[in-house]
């Protein structure tokens, strides 16, 4: 019932110092034999706490005091709930909600099924009670962490317990969460929830029941972690988790098929779970300003569904090659990441109209050629990069109406270019392009020419040596031909 040291070491410092309520069944005293009295029943022992060693002020009697007057809501819980009992096990609770689904549907008459009824409603009660003193809890240890803080640093103890109880009463707003829930188990349908800047910590497993739930908005909480009983949520199409504390997302968001828009911006995220790609009614993904390294491989492959893509301000280096199957994306955010270079495979997203890639700094260098087939690109920042050319045949981007390409060592196009603006960087580098394939038909028709030279050569050669053949072979034959006349005459004369 005591709040766990380890958890909770402030707290169970300053509760230690409250009285404890002990629970007693006995309704009548006990005999007393005098001549076997009972053992008296040992004081307990203060526990023994590290703790007052590191945090020295914690044995000045007015702070102690003053935190005692800050927690005395959790102290007065404890009290009640050391006198109604421990907290019943899951399984009784889930029996107990079982049940009540049961008399809602029948509506119990008799008296002895009212009686289960209520005894039931009970048990539920009593469980809710300590899952809301568990939380009470939590949110107690922070409020001592911050009085100790203000009393440290020299603050009027009376000023920093009204610090105090001014945050306790922001805390205390989560008392909303309590009645959305609160109304959806009595059936409302809710469709939104607009829960931004609450300073939420944790987000009740509850919140996966709530079918109808549409839009979502949990930004700017203070959120370490999402159930995974979010994966309930079955109609969801909008979900803000922005500005949390979030390290990472359960892979049951994967299960969210109807989501369309995501944002997750402002996080700790490291990565993206894989099940994202299965999100496949995704439009609009929002994963800036967290420490993504790397995109999930197949994302490409399963979201068909994205327009806007936004992973700025990251430690991204390389994007999969699967991006490029991206072919409803119109919006895609990069900057600000170490991105290396973009994979040949960027050509397939030809819907693609805004497309960041700047302040990569040192890491980004070079364009591939395939970015010139991007034919709807309207929009493209290259700025804060290390770009010394432009791709040869960058004047195919025809319908590219803004550019900026400052802060980059370019050589091509020259910078006097770069500065008239995106039609003269296109004309350039269309004159440019044509020029090379220009050179390079001029090079073919000159190796053309060369080796049909060559081959005259080699025919006039090829001639004359079958006509040296001819003769020599002619005269060879003629004296052999001879020779064998000869021969032949003279058998012919001995045989007549």
């Amino acid at each position: 019932m005591d709040p766990n040291p380890t958890n909770f070491p402030i707290l169970s410092y300053v509760m230690a110092k409250l009285p404890h309520i002990t629970r007693t069944f006995s309704t009548s005293a006990p005999e007393f034999d005098i001549e076997n009295p009972p053992e008296p029943e040992p004081k307990p022992r203060e526990p023994y706490f590290e703790l007052s060693e590191k945090m020295p002020h914690l044995k000045n009697p007015e702070l102690i005091s003053a935190m005692r007057r800050a927690v005395k809501d959790v102290a007065q819980t404890r009290s009640i709930l050391q006198t109604l009992g421990t907290r019943p096990d899951h399984e009784t609770v889930d029996t107990a909600r079982f049940k009540l689904a049961e008399y809602d549907q029948s509506k119990p008459v008799s008296e002895e099924l009212v009686t289960e009824y209520k005894n039931y409603k009970a048990v539920i009660a009593l469980d809710e009670m300590h899952e809301a003193y568990e939380r009470m809890v939590s949110a107690a240890e922070k409020r001592l962490e911050r009085f100790y803080e203000a009393a440290l640093a020299g603050v009027d103890l009376a000023e920093a317990e009204k610090e105090v109880n001014k945050d306790k009463d922001q805390e205390e707003v989560n008392e909303e969460v309590v009645g959305i829930l609160k109304a959806a188990e009595l059936g409302k349908g809710i469709a939104r929830v607009d829960l931004s800047g609450r300073r939420l910590r944790i987000l009740p497993e509850q919140f996966g029941r709530m079918k109808s739930l549409i839009v979502l908005n949990l930004s700017h909480n203070q959120l370490e972690a999402i159930p995974d009983s979010i994966a309930g949520l079955e109609n969801l199409e909008e979900l803000n988790l922005s500005a949390n504390l979030l390290e990472s997302l359960p892979d049951s968001i994967g299960l969210l098929l109807k989501l369309k828009i995501l944002d997750v911006s402002g996080n700790k995220l490291a990565a993206l779970p894989d099940s994202i790609s299965h999100c496949r009614s995704l439009e609009e993904l929002d994963a800036g300003f967290n420490k993504l390294t790397y995109l999930p491989t197949i994302m490409g492959f399963e979201l068909v569904n994205l327009k806007r893509l936004s992973i700025h301000l990251n430690r991204i280096r390389y994007l999969p090659t699967s991006i490029g199957e991206l072919k409803s994306l119109r919006l895609l955010d990069i900057h600000f990441n170490e991105l290396h270079g973009l994979p040949p495979s960027i050509r397939g997203l030809t819907s693609l109209e805004i497309l960041n890639l700047s302040s990569n700094f040192n890491d980004l260098t070079e364009l591939p050629d395939t970015i010139s087939e991007l034919i709807n690109l309207k929009e493209l920042d290259l700025s804060n990069n290390q770009i010394h050319a432009l791709p040869d045949n960058f004047g195919r981007l025809v319908n590219l109406t803004k550019l900026k390409l400052d802060e980059n060592p370019l050589e091509i196009p020259p910078k006097e270019v770069v500065a008239a603006g995106v039609d003269a960087v296109r004309s350039y580098m269309i004159k440019r392009w044509d020029a090379i394939l220009m050179e390079e038909e001029e090079k073919r028709k000159k190796e053309a020419e060369e080796q049909e030279e060559e081959d005259s050569l080699l025919a006039r050669g090829t001639s004359w040596l079958n006509s040296m053949v001819s003769v020599v072979s002619g005269t060879v034959s003629g004296y052999l031909g001879g020779f064998g006349r000869s021969d032949a005459d003279r058998h012919l004369n001995q045989e007549f």
